[in-house]
């Protein structure tokens, strides 16, 4: 349990990271994408699209 929780944490630090060339694409405008103001700086918690982009992963993987 506690290595899924770290995959998930360092999935959304990579995809925060990543987040305006995957703006551009498309992602992180998604239901369940959530984008909020804190404290003066803008945070995303892309939900929908990490889990997009899981499904995207394992069936490439499960191809291989």
């Amino acid at each position: 349990m506690l290595r899924w929780l770290i995959v998930v944490v360092l999935a959304l630090i990579v995809l925060n990271g990543l987040r305006p060339w995957l703006e551009r694409i498309g992602f992180g405008r998604l239901p369940g994408d959530f984008r909020f103001r804190w404290r003066g700086r803008e945070w995303s918690l892309p939900i929908a699209s990490t889990v997009l982009l899981s499904f995207i992963a394992m069936a490439i993987g499960h191809l291989l």
